[in-house]
């Protein structure tokens, strides 16, 4: 029976100390090559958490247009982008991944192979909605996505950032 990955085999412990991390691995984002393992089916996982997201979105911004006695029903797809960038710019600060994110298995990671800060998951959403809002870059980042070997989008290139594979949770 096949095992279930688990980064620590590789020596990235993700739950360590951020400062002990840093000291111990500067710059110790996973090789693609060498670590293949950290992005298996990452860009498929993406994709399925953008959908358990979208939906998760939704269902947010719904409740709001209820609890304000549909009221903003006129500019619900306003309320959608706020609530949309909200969600994912708090979730990836605390967690470093949405709840879709999670539900597959995969997280975001800064150069330095950490979890992702408030401030680094603020950019992280804002260059996610921009590529959103702009068909030829979003475009852009899901060709980068499933053609390099690390399922790595515009926003990842950017910013450093990449999408891996979580811990295996016994």
């Amino acid at each position: 029976m096949a095992r279930d990955f688990d980064p620590r085999d590789y020596g990235f412990d993700p739950d360590a100390d951020r400062s002990y991390q840093q000291r111990r691995t500067p710059g110790s984002l996973p090789d693609p090559e060498m670590h293949a393992g950290f992005y298996e089916d990452v860009t498929k996982k993406r994709f399925g958490a953008w959908i358990v997201d979208t939906i998760l979105i939704g269902l947010l911004t719904g409740l709001v247009v209820i609890f304000t006695a549909f009221l903003t029903i006129v500019i619900a797809p306003a309320i959608f982008l706020i609530v949309s960038f909200m969600y994912r710019w708090i979730s990836i600060g605390r967690h470093s991944s949405t709840p879709g994110m999670r539900l597959m298995g995969i997280e975001l990671r800064n150069s330095d192979g950490n979890r992702l800060d408030g401030s680094m998951a603020f950019l992280h959403t804002l260059g996610y909605s921009i590529s959103f809002a702009t068909f030829i870059i979003q475009l852009l980042s899901i060709g980068l996505m499933m053609t390099s070997n690390n399922g790595k989008g515009l926003s990842d290139v950017l910013l450093g950032t990449a999408m891996i594979n979580s811990v295996a949770r016994s």
